[in-house]
């Protein structure tokens, strides 16, 4: 599986699937998820409504409206402070790539998960998430590009540092 990390507007990716850092009721209004909701239009939001809710660690699909992708995979990351916060990154991070895969995504793109208003320090976030992108690329399935698309040079320069560190 190819592992790519760029800087820039995950909404504009052609890719099969682009992944939104969503809340639990799915209500996309700021960072990433108001950035793709803008974007993508009414129907994504529609979609969420009807989903109603994901717990923290999961993912849920809807179409992907006006965007090029195929579909949004909302991924459920920690809040920082509520606990366990490692290992329910991880599990939103496996949650979105297992729904890729049951939807027969080839490519998919990923922010930085709960790196946002949730407070997740973005150091421990690329680690997690690429580590745990990198452990499902073993196993057989339709994904074959992963790509890390991020805002802002701090986010891109810890994401390409994790992962000189997991080549090494």
């Amino acid at each position: 599986m190819e592992i790519r990390i760029i800087e820039g507007d995950i909404t504009t990716l052609e890719v099969d699937a682009i992944v939104n850092a969503a809340n639990t009721e799915l209500q996309h209004g700021g960072g990433v998820a108001g950035a793709i909701a803008r974007r993508g239009g009414p129907s994504i939001q529609e979609e969420s409504n009807r989903i109603g809710f994901v717990p923290t660690g999961g993912a849920a699909p809807t179409g992907a409206g006006n965007l090029p992708a195929k579909w949004v995979i909302h991924a459920v990351g920690p809040r920082m402070g509520e606990g366990d916060e490692d290992r329910k990154l991880e599990s939103a991070t496996r949650a979105a790539l297992e729904c890729a895969e049951k939807l027969g995504a080839e490519s998919i793109a990923f922010p930085a998960i709960s790196a946002g208003i949730f407070g997740f320090p973005i150091d421990r976030c690329a680690r997690i998430m690429l580590r745990t992108v990198r452990g499902f690329g073993t196993e057989p399935g339709t994904l074959r590009s992963v790509t890390f698309c991020l805002f802002g040079k701090e986010a891109l320069e810890e994401f390409e540092e994790a992962m000189a560190e997991l080549d090494s």
